[in-house]
């Protein structure tokens, strides 16, 4: 057994094929199927029932890939820590992101953080949260760039800043004359929302606190606020941005901006980790490249009022 033929099972599990997780491992195919058939010669069982499509791991496979994941984190930490020891800055880190971030903060500090540390491999997945907690107690993840609090001491969270909620309404919308907005005044019938499995998403109807069966002759969810706020545009209505959404609008469009009376909706945006993680240096280096990359006007200290998505 050894860490290549690990690495080849947890890409299969991952891409559920052959051939894309030997592409992803930068090997052929033949490669790749050869060493896990050894794998499976060695144990004496089969990881993969490859009669499925996608292939599927067997039940003894599940259970043989999780252990794999456990030995390849174990072994990066062993490296991490001589690394840390020796001040090397290397290494992979792996970091979960959401949606409704990920436009925004990404182009903020990944140019500066690669420049900085060009021997660190970042990897960056754009994932709803419920997935980004779930890779980061599997270790799948090595850190998470999303809204916090989530209320599990199985997590560590660093805050990074905290950004309104800010109302982008239509042109002839009945709030468009309104300069400054309290929650009541918006109501679901004629908002724009993301779809279910964003935590903006909850967020926005936490901030509404209305029924949410209210009738309208045309409902749309999207998984981008872009889309939600052409919908304005075009169509009317209201939809709920975050302030790092804002700071690249034209002119015109700032002009259908709204802001809140005190005290302001919010959310808190954090570097979010496992407890027992190792990387404390890379981790550590990128939650002040991102701290650093912050416009001014974004507020690093808790104000307002931290809107629960959980």
């Amino acid at each position: 057994m050894s860490l290549v033929q690990y690495q080849y099972i947890i890409a299969v599990d991952e891409h559920r094929h052959f051939a894309t997780a030997a592409e992803k491992c930068f090997v052929t195919q033949p490669t790749l199927s050869m060493q896990i058939q050894k794998l499976e010669e060695q144990l004496g069982v089969l990881i993969f029932d490859r009669s499925k499509q996608p292939v599927k791991p067997t039940e003894i496979g599940e259970k043989i890939i999780a252990q794999a994941r456990k030995v390849l984190f174990q072994n990066e930490q062993i490296q991490a820590l001589i690394n840390e020891q020796k001040g090397i800055v290397d290494g992979t880190l792996r970091i979960g992101i959401i949606p409704t971030l990920s436009p925004y903060l990404l182009p903020l500090f990944v140019t500066g953080f690669i420049e900085k540390y060009p021997d660190v491999e970042l990897e960056v997945q754009e994932l709803q949260t419920s997935r980004i907690i779930e890779k980061l107690q599997s270790d799948q993840l090595d850190a998470g760039l999303f809204v916090t609090p989530t209320g599990s001491d199985k997590l560590k969270e660093r805050p990074l800043f905290y950004e309104e909620f800010v109302a982008y309404v239509g042109d002839n919308h009945r709030l468009a004359a309104m300069k400054d907005l309290s929650s009541s005044d918006i109501e679901l019938k004629d908002t724009w929302i993301l779809n279910e499995g964003h935590c903006f998403r909850d967020q926005v109807l936490n901030i509404c606190q209305q029924p949410k069966n209210q009738h309208s002759s045309f409902r749309f969810e999207s998984g981008s606020l872009e889309a939600l706020k052409r919908l304005v545009d075009r169509h009317g209505g209201v939809t709920l941005l975050p302030e790092l959404a804002t700071l690249d609008l034209s002119e015109d469009e700032q002009n259908h901006l709204h802001h809140f009376v005190e005290p302001q909706p919010v959310r808190e945006v954090s570097v979010v980790y496992h407890r027992s993680f190792l990387k404390q240096q890379l981790i550590k280096l990128l939650y002040d490249e991102i701290k650093a990359s912050i416009p001014d006007n974004i507020r690093s200290e808790k104000y307002g009022k931290v809107i629960r998505w959980n």
